[in-house]
C-alpha cells in the first residue's frame, strides 16, 4: 500500500486540478535512484532478496507490489483526497482482501456475479 504524500511533497505544492494531479501524483522523481521524470513501468515479476525473507525497496513478487502499482496506487489516493489507496494485480485479490477484512457477524450487499463465479 502505498502512502500519498504529495501535499507535503518537498519538491512542489498541491494541485488544484484534477488533471494536474492525475499527472503528477506519485510521480515525484527523487523517490527514484535515476532520478527519472517519468516513472519506470515494471514488468519484473520477481525482486532480488538481499537474503530469504529480506527484501529490496519491500518487494518480492509483483503480485505483493512493484515499483509501477505504487505509483498508481499514490495517483489514486491523491485524487480520492485519500492518505492511501490499494490496486490489485487482479479481482480475486480484491475480493478476497475485502472477505479478510471481515468479522464474524459482517453482512455484505453484493450483486450475484462479483468476480468470474464469485458469488
Amino acid at each position: 500500500m502505498a502512502e500519498n504524500k504529495e501535499c507535503s511533497s518537498s519538491w512542489g505544492t498541491p494541485f488544484s486540478g484534477f488533471a494536474t494531479t492525475a499527472i503528477h501524483n506519485g510521480q515525484d522523481p527523487e523517490q527514484w535512484s535515476s532520478m527519472m521524470v517519468v516513472p519506470p513501468i515494471t514488468p519484473s515479476t520477481t525482486f532480488k532478496q538481499v537474503s530469504p525473507g529480506v527484501l529490496t525497496d519491500g518487494y518480492d513478487y509483483s503480485r505483493g507490489g512493484n515499483p509501477t502499482r505504487r505509483c498508481l496506487e499514490k495517483c489514486v489516493a491523491g485524487l480520492e483526497g485519500a492518505k492511501y489507496a490499494l490496486a490489485y494485480s487482479s479481482g480475486l485479490a480484491a475480493t478476497m482482501t475485502i472477505i479478510n477484512t471481515l468479522k464474524a457477524g459482517d453482512h455484505v450487499i453484493s450483486t450475484d456475479d462479483v468476480y468470474g463465479g464469485t458469488n
